[in-house]
């Protein structure tokens, strides 16, 4: 009996704790800045391939083919797939002409890791040569593969026509894909981007023996390539703006006008909640005229006017000290740092 009072105590807590909150939250759709943001002034860009294996490298590099069971060109041309789908994604965009420069001799293969940048000198001379803005390498490519061997039982026709499990072997080819790129400003002389894409293939063979096992194979050397093509394309996809949906918490506490505004929002009339919203911006209570504001500052976000939504967050933390809003000045600052990046993207795209 005291355990059920306590649970009953317990809950009621809960219960009472949960509906006294002073916030809601809520979800919008925003447009995000890529993270790739291409300079206003570009207009031609430029692909090189810096992966090659070197000589240093070359020893260790036909080592790990053999030991890994990898084809003998599957890392060239698994990097030029990718090239291949980072162009064609960059061109399908429509803001750029964008070109494969082969004529590169600064070519090295990172073996997993990043290469030694570029010279700034070497980038001017290049995009110069080639007419082109700006610069996306792929810095590094290399596959490497793990074979798991282990017996086990296979199904073969007899005479008779008749499936009979007789002792084989499995071959598991588990591959990893890793490769590097970075983005050069021969304009402003930096890195614009640096990222890493890794994935994984698993392919897996039977047969009556261990060649055979191999043979059953099929279709590995094209997975590679088509997922290096992918990772391309993925690459690609970083130059453009993103939509996300993003949470906010807005007061919905204070005064009998914050209960009606929560009441008003929820039905989705959120013009009607910042009305009442605004009745209580000069309210005799600091901490009611905070609430006031930074729920302006939420509508005004709504409605697509980050400025004034700054201007609303600012005056909630700074002449109110309102806790929440201090988060939200850093993201509103974000917002309008990302939205001026979106309107030199959208300014490309309508040229």
């Amino acid at each position: 009996m005291k355990n059920s009072i306590f649970l009953f105590l317990l809950c009621g807590t809960f219960i009472i704790n949960s509906s006294c909150s002073s916030t809601n939250r809520l979800t919008m759709g925003v447009t995000q800045a890529p993270r790739i943001a291409i300079p206003s002034n570009v207009s031609r860009i430029g692909i090189i391939n810096r992966s090659i294996p070197s000589e240093e490298n070359n020893k260790l590099d036909k080592l790990d083919k053999v030991l890994s069971l990898e084809g003998r060109n599957l890392d060239k041309e698994g990097a030029e797939y990718a090239i291949q789908g980072l162009l064609d994604e960059l061109s399908r965009d429509g803001r750029f002409e964008v070109i494969n420069i082969t004529d590169v001799d600064d070519q090295r293969k990172g073996l997993g890791v990043f290469p030694a940048a570029l010279p700034t000198n070497v980038v001017e001379e290049i995009c110069r040569t080639h007419g082109v803005d700006l610069l996306f390498s792929l810095e590094f490519y290399d596959t490497d593969t793990t074979p798991n061997y282990e017996l086990t039982t296979v199904n073969l026709p007899n005479n008779l026509g008749i499936n009979m499990g007789i002792p084989g072997h499995r071959l598991t080819l588990n591959t990893l894909i890793e490769n590097g790129w970075r983005v050069y400003d021969p304009t402003t002389n930096t890195i614009l981007d640096q990222y890493i894409f890794n994935d994984f293939l698993t392919s897996v063979g039977e047969g009556i023996n261990p060649a055979k096992a191999f043979e059953a194979i099929v279709g590995r050397k094209e997975g590679v390539l088509q997922i290096s093509n992918t990772i391309g394309v993925d690459y690609g996809l970083l130059t453009r703006p993103i939509n996300v949906r993003v949470a906010r918490d807005y007061f919905v506490r204070g005064t009998n006008n914050f209960k009606i505004a929560m009441r008003r929002a929820r039905t989705g009339n959120w013009d009607g909640a910042a009305d009442l919203w605004a009745a209580e911006l000069d309210n005799r209570k600091p901490k009611i005229a905070g609430r006031a504001h930074y729920n302006m500052a939420i509508i005004n976000e709504i409605n697509g006017d980050l400025e004034k939504a700054l201007e609303f967050a600012s005056t909630s933390y700074s002449d109110f000290e309102t806790r929440l809003a201090l988060d939200y000045v850093k993201i509103l600052r974000r917002r309008i740092a990302e939205k001026q990046e979106l309107e030199a993207t959208f300014d490309q795209l309508s040229r």
